[in-house]
């Protein structure tokens, strides 16, 4: 199979090159992310799969024009009906400055939050707790701690949060030790404000860290931190306390 490498900004490949992306997590007989036999988003599927030496996309929409949308890995690509050529980027509205990439995104990738297990993530309850949400970390996640600091300021919530140990060979070993600690939520809020890491774990802990790996594969996350809220929408990066709290008020309506 070829190997595609991903590109920074919008750029036209040769499918005769090389690319690296995110293997398939289409799951066989998910009605969902499977185009209907002879339509002719099946037809690009196929004809995608063949031009790249066996990439199977996840999911393909209609775009624009002639286009369109390729969902791999939880990365959007855009070709022509033929797959002659193949665009990695961000696709803008002119007129409305809108992000019609991530909105394509929000509404493929949208995640089934009551099956979530919450029982392998570290939970954290302010106030009442009336208002939830996930999210997916990691400690070495420079980002992630902004976010989790601005988040110091949400009232009545209860956060979940998914070790995701992704981004550093030690991010493991950092995971484990606040998953193993007595107090977990206390762990990890020093660790993430303070930098005051818990003592490392022992050998016998037992940790859903893996798993958490595994999960975060399996519905497209690629980076931290990611937010999911409670009607399955999700949002990378370190969003600003106002902003998430617009999402929750949304919810209520």
């Amino acid at each position: 199979m070829n190997h595609w490498i991903g590109r920074v900004g919008v750029v036209a490949l040769s499918l005769c090159c090389s690319m690296a992306v995110a293997q398939s997590t289409a799951k066989p007989g998910d009605s969902k992310k499977t185009a209907a036999a002879g339509s002719p988003e099946a037809q690009v599927a196929m004809r995608f799969t063949e031009k790249s030496g066996g990439q199977k996309p996840d999911q393909v929409f209609k775009g624009r024009g002639n286009l369109y949308e390729v969902l791999i890995g939880g990365q959007i690509y855009y070709v022509d009906p033929e797959v002659t050529f193949v665009l990695a980027g961000r696709m803008f509205d002119p007129a409305t400055r809108e992000d019609l990439t991530q909105k394509r995104l929000d509404v493929a990738l949208k995640v089934d939050f009551k099956s979530l297990p919450l029982d392998r993530a570290v939970k954290t309850v302010r106030g009442d707790g009336s208002r939830t949400l996930v999210t997916f970390e990691d400690p070495n996640c420079g980002f992630c701690k902004r976010l989790w600091q601005n988040m110091a300021e949400l009232k009545n919530v209860t956060i979940y949060t998914f070790l995701y140990p992704i981004l550093s060979p030690d991010s493991m070993d950092k995971s484990k030790a606040i998953w193993c600690s007595k107090d977990r939520a206390a762990s990890w809020d020093e660790y993430m404000v303070q930098n005051k890491a818990p003592p490392a774990a022992g050998a016998d802990c037992k940790t859903p860290l893996e798993q958490n790996v595994a999960l975060g594969r399996e519905l497209g996350i690629n980076g931290t931190p990611t937010i999911v809220f409670a009607d399955g929408a999700r949002s990378a990066g370190a969003m600003t306390v106002a902003t998430i709290e617009q999402r929750l008020a949304a919810l209520k309506k």
